[in-house]
């Protein structure tokens, strides 16, 4: 038997940024608890809206499947005395059990007999466990702070006003976060304010539409919006910029979504477009309009959170709110193009990065030097480069920035332009920040390529050293996103660098020494995010933790190398000889290892006794003096095919030589061999690493 079941928790206006990761949680924490507690069901649906957010389990078993149970109690020769009568300590374990000691059965183990209580335990019912599971989904919601309201001790992340709670169409009883459970919802807080009565949990989402005004549904909600002000903009002749994270933002604000069209003064399009835009989208709220053309039409679109009775009032004071946003912009863009962008260079002492790393100017030199190194590897123009890092954080400090953060390294394109900079120091006061987010585009001068790469690296090693290192819940400092954008620009933009040297550079360059080992610790910590890059997909080609691991313990001292020798290792393996390779070399790794004697790098041909090893040791030096001019132009698929042919020998060798044996002399040369051996593979992965 099963049933439906429904939970809404009703609040104050949840914080719209968390809105979707609240409401997947909750999904998340109930279908949890449903899995721990046994309660087999159906599909499982959630919604959420500025004031609820539910979860609805389709087909609910009625109770928990029966289960078998044993206790055991007290050994048998503790629980019976001299006579066979039951101790105290048998009659105790019977009561517990509410059996006599007669019911009570033997279990035979190797340490002997033991009193056992065997029985069956009846599945708790649903209705039993259910509050329980929501109270423990609730509990570990990803809420930052939880407040207090009233004069109940009840916390959560906005107050709760009501709480319905039904199992088929039985309300579940109870009480939590100070609320008695019912069968009552809320619909929109102005066009359907009175309480709402759900028979069924199947019918929530259409009561609350066509009697609330209220789309509970998140990806109906967020489709209406999209298809809304998509339509709206094409009346007026132009497409909706519609970007994702707005969008998703705007869905955690409206319950019943009404877009409409406004109007802004033409004359601010003559600013650059991302000014208006900035101030559309992440001050407003609005959705921008472009024509054919891309270009920014003087219109916008809101989503109103109701139906009003007269739209054109809540347009104008949409267009009213949204006048003095940009006439500010247009004053912030006349003023800061008074004063050249090189003029603020001096401004940045005033401004602290980091208390231990001294003030921006102070990064901003240390970036020019990274920068000048970087482009100089690339083949770019270190002088361009530098002149871009000089001025790369001037624009931090100009009145368009300090109103719109989000318009970093943007403002300082228009701003060098204005000033005349050439088109490549321009274009990477933008690039500097690139890539923002996973699946962004990348720097494409040279000049912009190193800065970025630039700035990022000294964030890394600064923060490093000063000790403070992100943890799995802490990444104050954006260092996860940093080494992510570093690798990425390098290896997509087929940049040879050495991250080891440049490390120790940015390094050299921090106002104390660094602590030991903290070179080896940043250049781990920025390699290891390449691990999600290249086993999740992000490269385009698959990659398993094991492969991974093999090329990551030869420490590429570039990304780029890192990424030649993945892939020459992923088309290694799909080769017939490479499992009997690869379990070779773990085979090697594991003899190198017990070895308790040095072992040593030269093989001694008249030493090599067993056929073999003579064939072994012969085909070893003729490959490589193939491989290793191949390694050293970095050809590693060539190399390790060619390798490939060393299977039978190494084979071969294994059947028959006894690489441990008594005589020194000659324990040392056939170690010597498997470590010559493997030193041919280890220039690419270190293959030991691998399963097999």
């Amino acid at each position: 038997m099963s049933r439906d079941f429904l939970v809404e928790i009703g609040t104050e206006e949840l914080p719209p940024k968390s809105l979707l990761a609240l409401a997947a949680a909750f999904e998340q924490g109930i279908t949890k608890g449903l899995a721990e507690a046994g309660l087999v069901h159906g599909k499982v649906e959630r919604f959420a809206t500025p004031r609820r957010l539910a979860v609805r389990v389709r087909k609910l078993a009625e109770r928990q499947p029966d289960r078998a149970l044993e206790r055991r109690g007290p050994p048998v020769k503790a629980a019976f005395d001299a006579q066979g009568a039951p101790t105290q300590a048998a009659l105790a374990f019977a009561r517990s059990c509410n059996v006599t000691v007669e019911a009570l059965e033997r279990l035979e183990t190797p340490k002997g007999a033991w009193l056992v209580h065997r029985g069956i335990e009846s599945g708790a019912t649903a209705v039993d466990r259910l509050p329980g599971i929501v109270q423990a989904a609730l509990e570990a919601l990803p809420i930052a702070r939880r407040m207090r309201w009233g004069a109940g001790e009840a916390q959560f992340v906005r107050p709760v006003h009501w709480i319905l709670m039904m199992y088929g169409r039985d309300v579940v009883p109870g009480r939590m976060l100070d609320v008695e459970h019912s069968n009552l919802t809320f619909g929109h807080r102005f066009m359907a304010p009175k309480p709402l009565r759900i028979a069924t949990p199947s019918a929530y989402e259409s009561v609350l539409a066509k009697r609330g005004r209220v789309l509970a549904d998140i990806a109906a909600r967020r489709e209406s919006i999209r298809q809304g002000v998509a339509t709206a903009a094409a009346k007026l002749g132009g497409q909706a910029v519609i970007d994702d994270a707005l969008l998703d933002e705007v869905t955690a604000l409206v319950e019943w979504p009404v877009p409409l069209a406004g109007r802004f003064d033409a004359r601010y399009l003559e600013l650059p477009p991302e000014v208006p835009i900035a101030t559309m989208q992440d001050h407003q709220r609005y959705f921008p309009v472009r024509d054919a053309t891309g270009r920014l039409m003087p219109w916008f679109v809101t989503v109103a959170n109701l139906e009003s009775k007269d739209p054109a009032q809540v347009v104008a004071g949409n267009e009213r709110v949204v006048r003095p946003r940009l006439s500010d912009a247009a004053f912030f863009w006349a003023t800061d193009r008074q004063q050249r962008l090189d003029a603020r260079l001096d401004g940045l002492r005033r401004v602290t990065f980091q208390t231990q790393l001294g003030s921006l100017y102070d990064k901003t030199q240390r970036v020019r030097a990274l920068a000048r190194s970087i482009a100089t590897a690339i083949g770019g123009d270190a002088a361009l480069a530098d002149r871009a890092a000089e001025l790369a954080k001037c624009d931090l400090i100009t009145s368009m920035v300090g109103e719109f953060p989000e318009l970093q390294g943007v403002m300082g394109r228009y701003y060098a332009r204005h000033d005349g900079e050439p088109t490549e120091v321009c274009e990477a006061l933008r690039e500097q920040y690139l890539p923002r987010f996973a699946g962004d585009e990348l720097p494409a001068t040279h000049a912009g390529m190193a800065v970025a790469i630039a700035d990022k690296l000294d964030t890394i090693a600064g923060i490093y050293a000063t000790g403070q290192k992100p943890t799995g819940t802490r990444d104050p400092f954006g260092l996860r996103r940093a080494a992510l954008g570093l690798l990425r620009t390098s290896i997509e933009r087929r940049l040879d660098l050495d991250l080891q040297s440049l490390v120790a550079q940015a390094l050299a360059a921090l106002p104390f020494p660094a602590p030991a080992d903290c070179a080896r610790d940043v250049y781990d910590y920025i390699v290891e995010r390449l691990r999600a890059y290249y086993v999740e997909g992000g490269a385009g080609f698959d990659v398993t933790p094991e492969m991974f691991d093999a090329v990551l313990a030869t420490r590429p001292a570039s990304p780029l190398d890192f990424d030649a020798r993945l892939r020459a290792l992923v088309e290694f393996l799909a080769l017939p000889d490479a499992q009997s390779l690869a379990a070779a070399n773990k085979r090697i790794a594991n003899i190198l290892r017990k070895s308790t004697e040095p072992v040593g790098d030269h093989v001694d041909a008249d030493r090599l006794v067993d056929p073999a090893e003579q064939i072994l040791a012969e085909q070893v030096e003729a490959i490589a003096r193939i491989v290793e001019p191949r390694y050293a132009a970095r050809e590693y698929t060539a190399a390790l095919r060619s390798l490939a042919a060393l299977r039978k020998a190494t084979d071969d060798f294994f059947d028959s030589v006894m690489v441990m044996t008594d005589d020194a002399a000659l324990r040392a040369n056939r170690l010597a061999l498997l470590k010559r051996m493997q030193g041919l593979f280890m220039h690419a992965a270190d293959l030991s690493r691998l399963p097999g």
